[in-house]
Order: C-alpha cells, then sequence, then structure tokens
C-alpha cells in the first residue's frame, strides 16, 4: 500500500494539437479510492495508463509511496492493473490466469497456491478455480480479472472502466463487491470510468476531467452541491444541473416569468447577465401562472416508480429543463406548467466562462 501522487504530469501524443493529459496534479492518499471520471477523450484512461507505466510522461512526474516512479519501466511500479476487456488467457483455467504473474515472478507453488485460493474465497469463485473463461459469465470473468490483481499484492491497484462490458443489473451488484473489497484490502485505488453515477457511488473522492484538464476533485457529496464551473455541475448527477440563462435586475437573476435572489457577492462581480443552476430537485411543480414561478411546456415525463422526471421547455430560454417530482407526477406531455425554483438551492456561473460565482 502507497499514496500516489500526479505532480503535473502531462501526456502528450506526437502531432497532437494539445496534450491528452495536462498537468495533472493530484494526491491520494494511502488506502484511498479516488475515481478518474469524465466524457470520451478527456484523458482519464490515459492518466491511469500513466500510472501504470503504459504510457509515457511528457512533463511533470508520478510517485507511488514517494517515490518517483515516472522513467521505470510498468513491472518495477507494483500497480496491479485490472483492463476493461479482462485480458483473460483463454487456454488457461481460472486458477493458472490468477497465478499466472506470481508464477512469472517466480513465486513458489505452493505459495501461489495459497494466494489464489485466498482471493478466490473473497471473490466467491472457489467453485469455478478449474473452468476455462469460455464456461464463465461476464460478472464471473470480471471477478478473475479482479483475483489476478488481488494475488500480488500490489501497492495499487489500477481500474480501466471493468465493468464496461457487464449489463447493467450485474454492474450494480459488482461496483458494490469491488467498493466492499477496496475497503477490506485497504489498497490504493484510482479508478477510471466514464459513468458518473459508478464514479458517486465508488469514490471517497472524484476527479473529474475534460480535455486532459483536472476541473475539480472532491468528495462526491462536495462535487454535487458545490461544483466549480457549469462542466462540473452538468456532467455530475443524474439528470445533471439544469443551466438557465438569466438577467440580472433588482429583482433577482430572471427567466421565463421567476425571478431567484442573487446574494451580493455575486451581483458584483456578474455583469447583466448569469448563469443559474438548479438540481431537478431544486424545482416544485406548481400550477401554471403561479406567482414567482417560471412558465413552461411539458417535454417529456419519466415515470421512475418512487419518482418522476419531469423535462420542461421554459418559455423565452433557448433551454430545457427537468425536475424531479415524488411519485406520480400527474402531468401530461404538451401540458402547460409552472416551475417554482428553490431559491436556496441556485448556484450562480459566469455566463461566459463558466466558473462559479460565490
Amino acid at each position: 500500500m502507497a499514496t500516489v501522487r500526479y505532480d503535473r504530469a502531462s501526456v502528450r501524443y506526437d502531432g497532437a494539437d494539445r496534450p491528452s493529459v495536462d498537468a495533472l496534479d493530484i494526491d491520494i492518499d494511502d488506502g484511498e479510492f479516488v475515481v478518474l471520471v469524465g466524457p470520451s477523450g478527456c484523458g482519464k484512461s490515459t492518466s491511469l495508463r500513466a500510472l501504470a507505466g503504459l504510457e509515457a510522461v511528457s512533463d511533470g512526474r508520478i510517485l507511488i509511496g514517494g517515490t518517483d516512479v515516472t522513467g521505470l519501466s510498468p513491472k518495477r511500479r507494483d500497480v496491479a492493473m485490472v483492463f476493461q476487456n479482462y485480458a483473460l488467457y483463454p487456454n488457461m483455467t481460472v486458477a493458472e490466469n490468477m497465478g499466472f504473474a506470481l508464477r512469472n515472478a517466480g513465486t513458489s507453488k505452493a505459495d501461489t497456491a495459497s494466494r489464489v485460493a485466498e482471493a478466490a474465497r473473497m471473490l466467491e469463485l472457489e467453485g469455478l478455480l478449474d473452468r476455462k473463461p469460455g464456461r464463465l459469465s461476464g460478472g464471473q470473468r470480471q471477478r478473475v480479472a479482479m483475483g489476478r490483481a488481488i494475488v500480488r499484492h500490489p501497492k495499487v491497484f489500477a481500474m480501466d472502466e471493468p465493468l464496461s462490458n457487464l449489463d447493467a443489473r450485474l454492474r450494480v451488484s459488482t461496483r458494490s463487491q469491488i467498493s466492499e473489497l477496496q475497503r477490506r484490502l485497504g489498497v490504493t485505488t484510482v479508478y477510471v470510468t466514464h459513468d458518473q453515477v459508478e464514479a458517486m457511488t465508488m469514490g471517497d473522492r472524484v476527479a473529474v476531467l475534460k480535455e486532459g484538464v483536472l476541473q475539480q476533485v472532491a468528495p462526491p457529496a462536495q462535487l454535487y452541491d458545490d461544483p466549480v464551473n457549469t462542466f462540473v455541475a452538468g456532467f455530475i448527477g443524474s439528470p445533471g444541473m439544469n443551466l438557465v440563462p438569466a438577467k440580472l435586475s433588482a429583482d433577482g437573476a430572471g427567466f421565463a416569468g421567476a425571478a431567484v435572489a442573487v446574494p451580493r457577492s455575486v451581483a458584483d462581480g456578474a455583469g447583466d447577465t448569469v448563469t443559474v443552476g438548479l438540481r431537478p430537485e431544486g424545482w416544485t411543480l406548481v400550477p401554471p401562472g403561479t406567482v414567482g414561478a417560471a412558465r413552461g411546456s411539458v417535454a417529456l415525463v419519466e415515470e421512475l416508480g418512487a419518482e418522476s422526471l419531469v423535462y420542461a421547455r421554459l418559455e423565452g430560454v433557448d433551454t430545457q429543463v427537468v425536475a424531479r417530482s415524488p411519485r406520480r407526477a400527474g402531468v401530461a406531455i404538451g401540458e402547460e406548467i409552472g416551475l417554482a425554483p428553490a431559491p436556496e438551492s441556485a448556484l450562480f456561473f459566469d455566463a461566459e466562462s463558466g466558473e462559479r460565482l460565490r
């Protein structure tokens, strides 16, 4: 087990107009579970591969346990990688796949068998050790890939979208198993995913990247409640935060007939317009014409059982918003509605830069 530090680490490919990873700066504590998340092409997998030594760092450093490993080969870093496609040997049994790295390292047969058996017990693979990957389900293959990493007793786990090939139901159960296992083992873990729900439910902290640049790193609740810019606000949350352009006046930030009070510190730092951020639960559905409510019409209703998501087009605003409603919303597509914003839930962002105004 060890700390991990990305010390302004950059990765640039020949001929690229910008770095794939640009001056990434993150300190990861011993035993911490940190998730790198962002859209395709944001640099999250490249950052992970740089940690494992599979990509060269062009600027900056990467340290593991306080040791600069930037120039070390992958096998000298003591990082166990779990890949998206499992990377199992089809001609080997589960036991042979799990013990392969140990055998290559010269570990004795007895020690290898002991470690494989220990990992198999953790992952509930004891009855599958003699099977080959072709006779396993996707979830079982993923557990074998996890077991292959566990038996090494590494300093760091590096996991590159390990659940992306599983169906939705299996993903939910497997991510809870991975989180529980990581807490039990206490191994520092860097985990990559494009799924922000996965990131929020698994990570001690979540690092959000965009075009190779770190936007914010914080515990999940802080990312949700206190995003630093509109990108983080819109990316984190399911659905993401509603971002509505508004004009500033003496009444506050106005849009579609509603006005949200703006703190003086925000108003002083803004121009004539701001972007108002409201989570789906920051709206209340009210009858059309209600004083202080935004005017809109229903575009879509998603009934989710315990709650409904109501998508609405706001009057005079080229923005669709979504409101969370308990149980059945009782509204139909095309119906006129009012949406009352909760002023205490509103966040404000610069209309041009997208940076948070405080």
